[in-house]
């Protein structure tokens, strides 16, 4: 599996020392208050457990399994949503953890779903942010790392399946695509 990896673009130690300053500014920002955190699957669960545990409070996690690459190495255009059924967030201010903003289709569609199933604020968070025009406006308040345009695995990110634990983000070998 390691011998598929071109390249490490960011090592374990800098994730994690950038996993504590999102935290911090988390907390910040849910002062107090039990937070209800959606986690975006399959990609954002390792950031997501990694992350969650740095803030030492009450937090209500829920799953919400989307998709939109299909095992291809770039975005279908389709978000699809696999649950038939979304949390009660009705009246609350919610947290979307995704593993990376890349045309920000996904991103979009679950902030504007649960807005309109009734949260009364949708922040979110991502691991990664590409550096590219993105097909849906919509920014993310917390980002671990801006990447160029290409296509990367671990670290939760994979391809066809593969790769999710890595304890990196890094780039595949043309051959192992």
């Amino acid at each position: 599996m390691e011998a598929d990896v071109e390249q490490v673009l960011i090592a374990e130690a800098v994730i994690e020392k950038r996993l504590d300053a999102m935290a911090l500014e988390i907390r910040h920002d849910f002062p107090g208050e039990v937070m209800v955190v959606i986690v975006l699957l399959k990609g954002a669960f390792v950031f997501a457990a990694d992350l969650l545990r740095r803030i030492p409070r009450m937090l209500e996690i829920e799953c919400l399994n989307v998709a939109s690459y299909h095992g291809g190495t770039e975005s279908s255009g389709k978000v699809d949503f696999l649950d038939r059924k979304l949390p009660d967030i009705k009246g609350r201010k919610v947290l979307v953890l995704d593993d990376i903003l890349d045309t920000g289709r996904t991103l979009r569609a679950v902030v504007d779903r649960l807005l309109e199933e009734g949260a009364c604020e949708v922040k979110t968070g991502v691991l990664l942010k590409k550096d590219k025009e993105l097909a849906e406006q919509v920014d993310a308040d917390y980002v671990g790392f801006a990447i160029g345009d290409e296509f990367v695995v671990g670290y939760g990110l994979d391809y066809k399946g593969r790769y999710r634990n890595l304890p990196y983000i890094g780039t595949l070998k043309k051959e192992a695509i």
